[in-house]
């Protein structure tokens, strides 16, 4: 798949009043590569209509689109892949469905991490690296550990997940992760491209050192 660097999830709770449209591009002007549909609300038509508004922008952008669990919603609007967690499609199965498309899993164990590698996957998830608002805090938090651990021993592209925000995301980066995924730090500040700018800023600089 395609490199990336900075991967960002809707969330539009987080942003009550503004487009999905208007945030997830400002996100993109920012410098997010990757951008990913989630929604565990609206209805299918609603659905539709959001993931083919996306998709258009994706598009347009030239970056990967991602819909997290829905497959045959990815199927209709042709994203570029899924993102599936745990207790969702098996993986062999979620590629019989998609053929080439993109895979991601995501993981809280590095047997999971491992799993999702020799199955196939195209990339993982490593996370709620710290609590969260979002789906992923029905899961305890696994900390910086797990990042350092799967840095060491996954060799697909792995991103750090789960209450990443700016203050926190040096030490994320320094525990191993190259990747950074942020939701509510992105989609939740008033300038999402300034925050995307802020995350790309700390990864290069990493990179520089």
């Amino acid at each position: 798949m395609k490199e990336f660097r900075l991967y960002a999830i809707t969330g539009e709770n987080f942003h009550p009043g503004r487009e999905l449209a208007e945030v997830m591009e400002q996100a993109i002007l920012g410098g997010a590569d990757i951008i990913q549909f989630r929604d565990k609300h609206s209805g299918k038509e609603e659905l539709l209509r959001k993931a083919k508004v996306l998709r258009e922008l994706t598009r347009r952008y030239g970056i990967p689109f991602i819909v997290n669990d829905h497959v045959e919603l990815a199927l209709e609007v042709d994203a570029d892949g899924i993102h599936l967690g745990q207790g969702d499609l098996k993986l062999s199965e979620a590629r019989r469905i998609v053929g080439s498309k993109i895979i991601g899993i995501s993981t809280h164990a590095i047997e999971e991490a491992l799993a999702a590698q020799e199955e196939g996957a195209d990339y993982i998830g490593a996370g709620p690296v710290y609590a969260t608002q979002t789906k992923l805090d029905v899961v305890a938090p696994v900390g910086l550990d797990y990042i350092r651990e799967v840095s060491r021993r996954i060799s697909i592209p792995f991103v750090a997940i789960g209450g990443i925000k700016l203050g926190n995301a040096d030490e994320v980066i320094d525990a191993g992760a190259t990747r950074l995924c942020a939701i509510s730090e992105i989609v939740g500040s008033e300038d999402p491209a300034g925050a995307c700018r802020a995350f790309i800023d700390k990864l290069e600089r990493k990179e520089r050192a």
